[in-house]
């Protein structure tokens, strides 16, 4: 399967799982509370499969487009009803009942992500650890005080066992504003507290490259210059070398590591270079001409399509894996279910305040595009993007616009306050407002997915 194709399959497995909690907590609830339930569908348009239980009353739909779905319930407003069944319509049901159906999708998603969070946190994450490779002069980091060597344990008094987990707690503060204190531990073991503005790199979402941008690189063991693998059609291959093939020179400059030959390709796109290798205790001369690419900052880089050669055993010392027993996992998966759905809360308003660059906003290409690099990373990154994406829907659906869910609790705290429903036609103007309002966002991610696409 191509790798669009593994990426759409992968979009449309995650969305149609979260759908279909969204949808269920609606059912679920609506039931439980004596609302007759006429259809549950996971997604809209033309039914592809549909069928019915046995004594049960509901309609189970699979629609053919798998961006959403729906729970239609009986409803006075929506058609007639027997006069026998109407204690089971919707539109009859006490606030708190309406309240409470309404309100359970978005909580289901919520609670669908802390378990989701749990399942990762009781299989473990690997990754590495934050230690400070270099230091970049003049940047960010060196004004704080960085140096080479530092393991950064806690941002604003949270673990960072892993990059990953230090770049979101970074992102998270950002995004709220606050002062970023870091943590570290120096290469002589001593205590240090580095201490940066919120805004000390701009913007997250117009960086390509957070940590370059801080100023520093991750720590990582020097790897041999000893060719792995190398591309098919690409300038190492059409060069000759293969696997196995040692670098020891490059335009007679001695090589000792793989960053370094890194940095050698980089620095000559489309530049002729002469190598000296070492094959089978045979020494060889070749010719070597590195293909150009953008790199993080936009300017023209080299490349060879080559991969260096897996050694684990230098990786040991650097990565670590981190799980927590199934008791201990409970309430850290409550409180990162927290910190994302802040975070989401924090961005939005950044974006409407124009605070934030529009470029935080994603729409199917992208979260497809994740979906299927999730996958590839394997069940666990999968399982945590479910979580993340699952926060951000019930997070959005709980915003007080119309036609979402938290436009009809925004009617009901009108109704609760007043003690009637809104009217009829102010219902009407809101959600032909709250639908405007929807498709523009619509117009506007799919915009932002196709500039990222075509970048």
């Amino acid at each position: 399967m191509s790798v669009f194709g593994s990426s759409l399959l992968a979009f449309i497995v995650a969305i149609s799982i979260l759908v279909a909690v969204h949808e269920f907590g609606h059912f679920w609830v609506a039931r439980k509370l004596g609302v007759k339930v006429l259809r549950f569908s996971i997604g809209f348009g033309k039914p592809l499969l549909t069928w019915r239980r046995k004594n049960d009353e509901t309609e189970y739909v699979l629609a053919a487009v798998p961006l959403g779905g729906y729970v239609k319930m009986l409803d006075e407003r929506e058609g007639e009803v027997p006069e026998d069944q109407a204690h089971r319509a919707f539109n009859r049901q006490p606030l708190w009942v309406r309240t409470a159906v309404v309100l359970a999708g978005p909580l289901f998603n919520l609670v669908f992500a802390v378990l989701m969070f749990w399942l990762v946190l009781v299989l473990g994450e690997t990754g590495l650890k934050p230690i400070v490779g270099e230091v970049q002069p003049g940047t960010p980091a060196a004004v704080a005080g960085f140096t080479a060597g530092e393991e950064i344990l806690r941002i604003n008094g949270r673990e960072t066992p892993t990059w990953g987990q230090m770049l979101y707690h970074f992102a998270s503060a950002a995004a709220g504003g606050e002062p970023i204190v870091m943590e570290t531990r120096d290469a002589n073991e001593r205590l240090q507290r580095r201490a940066l503005a919120f805004d000390a790199i701009g913007d997250m979402a117009e960086v390509r490259n957070p940590l370059k941008a801080l100023g520093i690189s991750p720590a990582f063991p020097r790897l041999p210059p000893v060719i792995g693998k190398v591309l098919p059609g690409e300038p190492a291959e059409k060069a000759g070398l293969q696997a196995g093939d040692r670098i020891l020179k490059a335009d007679g400059e001695p090589l000792q590591s793989w960053s370094q030959w890194v940095k050698i390709i980089q620095k000559k796109p489309l530049q002729p270079m002469l190598l000296e290798i070492e094959r089978e205790g045979r020494i060889l001369e070749m010719e070597l001409v590195p293909a150009a690419r953008e790199g993080d900052d936009g300017k023209v880089v080299g490349r060879i399509g080559a991969a260096n050669q897996p050694m684990p055993e230098l990786w040991a010392p650097y990565r670590v894996e981190y799980s927590l027993g199934p008791l201990e996992a409970v309430p850290v998966a409550i409180t990162r279910t927290w910190d994302f759905s802040l975070l989401t809360l924090k961005v939005m308003w950044r974006i409407v305040s124009g605070q934030a660059s529009l470029k935080n906003l994603g729409g199917p290409i992208t979260m497809a595009d994740a979906a299927g690099s999730a996958v590839s990373a394997g069940l666990v990154s999968f399982i945590r993007l479910l979580a993340i994406i699952s926060v951000s829907l019930g997070v959005f659906n709980l915003l007080p616009i119309p036609v979402l869910d938290g436009g009809h609790l925004f009617y009901f705290l009108i109704e609760a306050v007043t003690g009637k429903p809104p009217s009829e036609d102010f219902m009407l103007r809101g959600q032909q407002v709250g639908l405007a309002l929807l498709l523009s966002l619509m117009a506007l991610v799919f915009y932002q997915d196709i500039v990222r696409l075509a970048g």
